[in-house]
């Protein structure tokens, strides 16, 4: 099968790239914050809204071929982290990362591979900040949940961006909205 990747296809994934794969600054940068607590009340067996709403939106896509279907496609490998588990392999819809927040079109599926079997186990928002900004004055914020900054500068050379991760279809011991998922695994890749 051969795929033709666009160049906003290219571009929404290096901006991805950045979410997933950015380094947390040195302690001396910034105050050191318990991620866990700071999303209390999102993980087990919470269904917030936005939980819900993600899940209505992304059914389809729990078939991997239905997600290549509406345009999304694979983004590098799985990304783990070091100590706080892994997010899983990234599929971006470039078309999608317009600067629009839309709870049942997120930017990116993510799915964790056991088996040769693709699970879908969450989604990530990804909005560029300069077209955010432009006409607001804070962060996206959907359903309550405030996305990420992540800046520029960065290792990538990619202009700043917000991001929110919604484990919708497994379960984070340390909150729904926790870029990183202890029960996400890159070990079947």
């Amino acid at each position: 099968m051969t795929i033709n990747v666009s160049l906003s296809t290219c571009i929404a994934s290096a901006v991805l790239t950045l979410s997933c794969l950015m380094l947390t600054p040195p302690a001396f940068a910034q105050p050191r914050v318990d991620v866990a607590k700071q999303h209390d009340g999102h993980g087990g067996s919470a269904d917030p809204a936005l939980v819900r709403q993600v899940r209505q939106g992304t059914e389809m896509f729990r078939d991997l071929q239905q997600a290549l279907n509406a345009g999304y496609a694979q983004f590098l490998g799985c990304v783990s982290g070091p100590q706080e588990g892994a997010m899983g392999v990234h599929y971006v819809n470039g078309a999608l990362v317009d600067g629009e927040v839309d709870a049942s079109r997120p930017e990116a599926l993510i799915y964790e591979f056991k088996n040769g079997v693709a699970r879908l186990v969450g989604v990530e928002f990804v909005v560029p900040a300069a077209a955010w900004d432009a006409t607001h004055d804070g962060p996206p914020v959907l359903e309550g949940q405030t996305f990420q900054f992540n800046g520029a500068p960065n290792r990538y050379r990619l202009p700043a961006f917000y991001e929110l991760h919604v484990w919708a279809w497994r379960d984070n011991p340390s909150g729904t909205f926790v870029d990183w998922n202890t029960r996400v695994s890159c070990d079947g890749m």
